[in-house]
């Protein structure tokens, strides 16, 4: 888990996948380490603390799902939630996640 301000700035100079629930910045890391870390960031404009707990939770169990599979080996990915991903469908933002990595993957 990215916790860090530094990790997530450096992450801001990665590649990013905007989506319509999130926007998805990856970053290799280059230390030669193959560890995936997460970060996760919702602002306040999102929501009230229920409302912005709920999407970290839901992120969280999109990432436990689909980073090791699809997730790129030594980088640092965060998850930036929008507005539109609170009351999106957790199965559209699952697809919107695999076609997010995939695209940073190429």
């Amino acid at each position: 888990m990215l916790q860090r301000r530094a990790d997530f700035l450096a992450a801001n100079g990665g590649r990013r996948a905007p989506m319509p629930g999130f926007v998805l910045l990856v970053r290799p890391r280059g230390d030669n380490d193959p560890v995936m870390r997460l970060g996760i960031t919702v602002t306040k404009k999102i929501g009230n603390a229920v409302v912005r707990n709920r999407v970290k939770r839901r992120f969280r169990a999109l990432a436990r799902e689909l980073l090791p599979v699809a997730g790129i080996a030594g980088a640092d990915h965060v998850l930036i939630g929008r507005a539109g991903g609170v009351e999106r469908d957790f199965a559209q933002l699952r697809a919107e996640l695999l076609k997010a990595l995939g695209k940073i993957a190429r």
